[in-house]
């Protein structure tokens, strides 16, 4: 049956999103994605949702690629979803490791996808008229209010000391020339946590707004995300990414030492080697399935500033063919070199070696593909994650580790990159 569709006029697109958000509660399945007015390479909506599911693909062996494509191939349409960062291949995980419980890849064709764009809300259904659905959403309110946040005790995977002393392990392989750079994660947690998700996403994007937050809820999992950076666009034959190596702090209160911070960004000899040697590892990944010689980069070692931090992002461009399937495209280039490190094998082995906790949806990718082919996904990093029933919470940060790094500075950076999520936890 064909979808319905049907365009409305909006007068607060900010407050229609709160009652986007409060009319998703029916749904067990939804993603809710807003770019938050930043205009990154000429962004298609400014806030987009799949609510509902009539169809999806629930995938946990370790190749899931072809089962993913022959599911796509079968199903053409709209398709929202997530990878996850692959599992390791033994089990010396803690207990807890199972965590909040995503699995390695989940795909679903919505019953509904709301746009806002230029001012107007497009509602796409294959059930209800759209006039029902926009009178649905105008019923409810526009302001979300928590209703069961209790004082959640985080608790560290590692202490300082611990955690300072992987990092100089980690640097010895790269003496050893194991590795060039290796992006190393913590994770922090709570295991007794009772808390209403829609209200911290609702705060953690007005703390952290950020161009690919994303609101993601799969039955009793959820991920409250607030994203500042794309894994891959496709649009046409086009691909790009924008791999984001490089952070220095934020200082709103003073103006000039915020100056500062950017200055050190942008002059830092550690953090441009490092975004560069992403850039090339992207590269690679990108040359595999485009098109001889058409890859590129844009932009090298870009300051973007952000409500927390400065960021240093590169953007990678390069053409494929008309008929080559999004799944081979994100075959090829994931896990994103980002939140690995290069030589991107080795280093997986090394993460997987030293990480206490497997990362789960965090270093994966949420995202979008529409009926043409054409697709979004971003990388899951500032990310809260939530299991209702397990009363789980979990969240991770983590840095690129080089020959240049600092291990008490590397510590640092990570609690400036959690800050965000602390802060609407309660925990300064």
């Amino acid at each position: 049956m064909k979808n319905k569709i049907d365009s409305f006029a909006l007068t607060d697109s900010k407050a229609f999103k709160m009652k986007m958000l409060n009319w998703s509660r029916r749904f067990n399945i939804f993603c809710f994605l807003d770019n938050n007015n930043y205009a990154f390479e000429a962004p298609a909506f400014e806030c987009l949702m799949a609510a509902g599911c009539s169809k999806s693909i629930a995938l946990n062996e370790a190749n899931y690629f072809e089962s993913l494509k022959s599911f796509s191939k079968k199903n053409p349409g709209w398709l929202f979803g997530h990878l996850s960062y692959p599992a390791p291949v033994h089990k010396r995980y803690i207990e807890i490791s199972e965590g909040i419980g995503f699995e390695q890849a989940f795909f679903f064709i919505p019953q509904v996808i709301l746009q806002i764009k230029n001012g107007h809300l497009i509602i796409e259904s294959g059930e209800k008229l759209p006039a029902q659905i926009f009178k649905e959403i105008n019923a409810e309110e526009d302001v979300i209010v928590s209703s069961c946040i209790t004082n959640v005790d985080i608790k560290n995977r590692y202490s300082k000391e611990e955690y300072i002393q992987i990092i100089e392990a980690l640097m010895q392989h790269i003496q050893r020339g194991d590795c060039y750079e290796i992006n190393f994660c913590q994770d922090f947690f709570s295991d007794n946590a009772s808390v209403d998700p829609y209200f911290l996403f609702k705060e953690l994007n007005a703390v952290s707004p950020n161009p690919f937050a994303t609101f993601y809820k799969l039955n009793e999992k959820y991920c409250l995300c607030a994203s500042p950076e794309r894994f891959l666009q496709r649009s046409g034959n086009t691909i790009i990414s924008q791999p984001i190596k490089g952070t220095s702090k934020r200082n709103l209160q003073q103006p000039l030492a915020d100056v500062e911070n950017k200055e050190y960004l942008l002059n830092s000899v550690k953090e441009k080697s490092e975004n560069v040697m992403v850039v090339d590892l992207v590269r690679n990944d990108l040359s595999r399935i485009s098109t001889e010689g058409s890859v590129v980069v844009k932009e090298l070692c870009g300051i973007y500033s952000f409500p927390q931090v400065h960021q240093m992002i590169s953007t990678i461009e390069a053409r494929v063919s008309p008929t080559t399937h999004w799944v081979d495209i994100l075959e090829a280039c994931f896990p994103m070199g980002s939140m690995t490190g290069a030589p991107k094998h080795k280093v997986m082995e090394l993460i997987n070696q030293y990480e206490i906790a497997p990362r789960g949806l965090f270093s994966g990718t949420i995202g979008y593909v529409k009926p043409n082919g054409d697709f979004d996904f971003n990388v899951v990093i500032r990310s809260l994650f939530y299991n209702e029933t397990k009363k789980g919470i979990s969240f991770n940060a983590g840095s690129g580790i080089t020959s240049r790094s600092n291990a008490m500075e590397e510590y640092e950076e990570c609690m400036m990159k959690a800050a965000a999520i602390r802060k609407i936890m309660g925990k300064q």
